[in-house]
């Protein structure tokens, strides 16, 4: 596992970049909203900055710090630093004065760019050269051991500490990356991450070595998953970083704008779920993981089977792993530790705490280190690592590492605060959120939780800010004396909130969309958000909520800026009015057909019940089944969901729709051998339904023997699609397991069912016959696209055209060879298109070669955020 040397190149991090701009100076080398700057405009631009900070006393052995927000002039000023042979001290505008203040004393940096003094220093660069330095124009020569950056952690003694990484450290790291994720100048990674922390390191660095470009999202997109998927959309993305939340966040709902990319996941557990989700869009899913002190990611694994939990896999080159007890004997499961050249210095002026955590490297050479992560792992036997935990209290939260000693010790700064204790808790299935418990000094009054959260807020990033505040009178201990955090009583995320009842019927409304995603009893128009627990991903739950319950669109960046209810209330009258929402509506004598029901509907006439839109789903079940249970619990799933029991009547050629009352599907059982097996399964599933008087699911059970049985699902696609597997999954094991234990489920009734959907569409479109209304300027459209497309493709075939098609058909496997898939993803990212479209484009030249035309047409057309392709194909004859 650990044979991973290979040569370190012998050169600069900058020479590597500046190599590049030298092969490719009129590429495209960073965009951000709608600038950009090329390879050779870039490098000038940071040579010219790197002289004029090299004449104000940066050089080796020094560092700038800056605090600058996401810009071009960001990389610009990233870059000179390095030329100029100093390391940067990165700060996030957003962090607490507080905390940038410790941080600037403790780094002592020679020189700290803001914004403002940033446009001094590029006025006074101008007239300066722009080609690259070399050590005769630096302080001192540049040597591999001198800074290359700074990154400041949260700190288990309530200090932030400064890890520094070297130049060659950083070198060893950008050259794995590029063997590991080769990229070209058709290539665009969307940088994601604010530059405070170290993966933004992948993000800009990684494409400038590679002849890629570098996308900056502001930072109001970031936070936003809508407007960065439909950033990655306009932006041409290929390759996108980001951790599991985001990841999360994405996948769930924008997966179409970031299917087909590059995808690197790390810097929290990657849960099995969304390992899955993600390997079913991108083309290359790769987990990595990586502490601050080792230089961004140490191991790596290509996700290819998402259905095993995924692994942290193996070391990246040069670097070591081991799994050791408490002892430094290797083992299968104990503590991990990292070797190689990705080790840093150390902690800036904290030798003390650097031998702690830098220990002597028992397996490698004579003064050979390796460092402590505080991490559990576990070695698989194919040599990959499993991540189990921490073994300290240091804890990740939406992909920030936080120490809670440091929040510990913030808390214990006021003056009425005797203890504090700090955990992350994930009580809301999840949502992991920091509680504070406190104990007050005797004789004093307790700390109000407004007054604590104030004191945090002062000194720490947001992140780090307690979502709740406990007062104890005295902590549990265990019998040896020590703090015991799991008596910790749960909070109560609501407590200690003193704000104003609801003036309006808009507050009330949102202090009960608030109360509701944060999963609290109440919120006042005064309770911020993020205080109760509130972070990104919930923020776009609420907008969601916001958008149904009161008809308007807000951006997620809203909530961020107007994060209590009564703020909010203020922005609605300025926010657009979204599309109405499905409610319950009122039912005529006979509720028409949805869109998608007609089409359904007329299939299965015309085709005298046809089994091609039959959904089976069969589920093997392991151990005793309780029948009749199992069959009343399919009635109280059929019970609740109107679309189960809904039949289509029909007169004079018009149907409609009619949903039965107190009907319980059958659960016939059958006897079965495993030889068999398949084959039953395969004729109930295809027998077709009757849609006019045949509810649209079947149940059957098919039993091998007393403990091994399969429970068959067919449903009709009027009823169901592959989404709905879910809750119906979910709903049927709710409600076996109820009528398991003799009771029936107790779930909370649908706000709306189908039908309610089917009126809801017929309003919103219209009617065909009105030529003013949405459905009939849709269809003229469409009309006016397909104009001229053939009725029948006269393609030559090997057998006569059939008068009944059977649906019958088959699957053919076959592997394209590595270069042409290459070549098919480079031409869908030079078209701004997916894989798939470049293969059905290849499919109707095919047709067209064969004599069905030679028209072709690609329609793009945009509908707000998201944005849907069609691949139009026309041929004439």
């Amino acid at each position: 596992m650990n044979d991973t040397v290979r040569a370190v190149p012998d050169a600069d991090p900058t020479e590597l970049i500046e190599a590049q701009a030298a092969r490719t100076p009129h590429a495209t080398a960073v965009l951000f909203e709608g600038q950009r700057l090329t390879y050779a405009a870039l490098n000038a631009r940071a040579n010219r900055l790197a002289r004029a900070l090299v004449a104000h006393g940066a050089g080796p052995e020094t560092l700038v710090a800056l605090t600058l927000p996401r810009s071009l002039d960001l990389l610009v000023a990233l870059l000179a630093v390095l030329k100029s042979g100093a390391g940067y001290v990165p700060l996030d505008p957003d962090y607490p004065a507080d905390r940038v203040r410790y941080i600037l004393d403790d780094a002592r940096p020679a020189l700290h760019l803001d914004a403002e003094r940033l446009t001094a220093a590029e006025a006074q660069a101008a007239p300066l050269r722009g080609d690259d330095l070399t050590d005769a124009d630096r302080l001192t020569p540049l040597r591999p051991a001198h800074p290359a950056y700074t990154i400041y952690t949260s700190g288990s003694t309530g200090r932030p500490k400064g890890v520094l990484i070297t130049r060659r450290n950083l070198l060893n790291f950008l050259s794995s990356m590029a063997d590991r994720f080769p990229l070209t100048d058709r290539d665009r990674l969307l940088a994601v991450t604010t530059v405070a922390f170290d993966i933004a390191v992948v993000e800009l660095y990684l494409p400038l070595i590679s002849g890629a470009a570098v996308v900056i999202a502001p930072r109001d997109t970031v936070i936003d998953p809508a407007r960065l998927a439909a950033l990655a959309t306009a932006s041409g993305t290929t390759v996108l970083q980001a951790t599991p939340s985001l990841w999360q966040a994405l996948t769930a709902e924008q997966p179409d704008p970031v299917r087909g990319l590059r995808m690197l996941v790390g810097g929290e557990a990657l849960p099995p779920s969304l390992a899955a989700a993600m390997t079913a869009l991108g083309t290359e899913v790769t987990n990595l993981y990586g502490p601050t002190e080792t230089t961004v990611w140490s191991t790596a694994v290509r996700l290819a089977d998402a259905a095993a939990l995924p692994s942290i896999g193996g070391p990246i080159r040069n670097t070591t792993l081991y799994v050791l007890d408490e002892r430094l004997q290797p083992g299968d499961e104990g503590e991990l530790y990292i070797g190689g050249e990705g080790l840093a210095r150390g902690y800036r002026g904290r030798p003390g705490l650097t031998a702690e955590r830098f220990v002597a490297d028992p397996f490698g050479p004579p003064g050979a280190r390796m460092y402590r992560t505080g991490d559990l792992a576990r070695r698989r036997a194919d040599g990959d690592i499993d991540y189990l935990g921490r073994v300290d209290h240091q804890v990740k939260i939406r992909g920030f590492r936080i120490e809670l000693g440091e929040i510990e010790s913030v808390l214990a700064t006021h003056p009425a605060v005797a203890q504090a204790a700090v955990l992350a808790r994930e009580d809301r299935p999840g949502s992991t959120l920091l509680a504070a418990y406190v104990v007050p000094v005797p004789g004093e009054d307790a700390p109000t939780p407004a007054a604590l959260r104030e004191l945090a807020a002062r000194t720490l990033p947001d992140y780090m800010v307690p979502a709740a505040f406990v007062t104890l009178d005295r902590f549990p201990l265990t019998p040896n004396g020590k703090l015991d955090r799991r008596a910790l009583p749960a909070p109560d995320f609501a407590a200690g909130t003193t704000g104003r009842a609801p003036r309006t019927a808009q507050e009330e409304i949102l202090c009960g969309l608030f109360a509701d995603v944060l999963s609290l009893p109440s919120a006042t128009i005064d309770d911020d958000f993020f205080h109760l627990g509130g972070h990104s991903l919930l923020a776009t739950r609420l907008v969601s909520r916001i958008r149904t319950a009161l008809g308007v669109e807000l951006a997620v960046r809203t909530i961020f800026e107007a994060p209590t209810a009564a703020a909010l209330a203020d922005r609605l009258a300025d926010a657009q009015t979204a599309r109405p929402a499905v409610r319950p509506a009122v039912r005529p004598d006979r509720v028409p057909l949805s869109s998608a029901q007609r089409r359904l509907w007329f299939l299965n006439r015309l085709e005298n019940k046809t089994a091609a839109y039959n959904l089976p789903y069969a589920l093997r079940l392991r151990g005793a089944v309780d029948r009749a249970a199992l069959r009343a619990a399919l009635g109280d799933v059929v019970a609740r969901h109107e679309s189960l029991r809904t039949v289509f009547p029909e007169e004079g050629g018009v149907p409609w729709q009619e949903v039965l009352d107190d009907v319980r599907p059958e659960l016939p059982v059958t006897d079965v051998g495993e030889g068999e097996l398949e084959e039953m399964l395969a004729a109930a599933a295809g027998r077709g339904f009757d849609l006019a008087s045949e509810l649209p699911v079947r149940a059957e059970l098919f039993a091998l023997g007393a403990e091994d049985q399969v429970l068959l699902l067919t449903v009709h696609h009027i009823a169901a699609d592959g989404w709905s597997l879910v809750p119906l999954g979910r709903d049927l094991a709710v409600a076996y397991e109820a009528r398991m234990a003799g009771d029936v489920p107790q779930w909370p009734a649908l706000s709306v069912q189908y039908a309610d959907y089917s009126l809801w569409q017929r309003e919103l479109l219209g009617e065909e016959s009105d030529p003013a209304s949405l459905v009939s300027r849709q269809l003229d459209f469409w009309k006016t696209e397909l104009a001229g497309a053939p009725d029948l493709l006269e393609l030559p075939t090997d057998r006569p055209r059939p008068a009944v098609a059977s649906h019958r058909g088959a699957t053919h496997a076959f592997a394209l060879p590595a270069e042409l898939g290459l070549r098919l993803r480079q031409v869908a990212r030079e078209s701004r298109a997916t894989v798939f479209m470049v293969l059905q484009a290849g499919l109707a030249a095919l047709l067209s070669r064969l004599g069905a035309g030679r028209t072709f047409r690609w329609v793009v057309r945009s509908r707000g955020v998201r944005t849907r392709r069609w691949v139009i194909w026309s041929g004439s004859s």
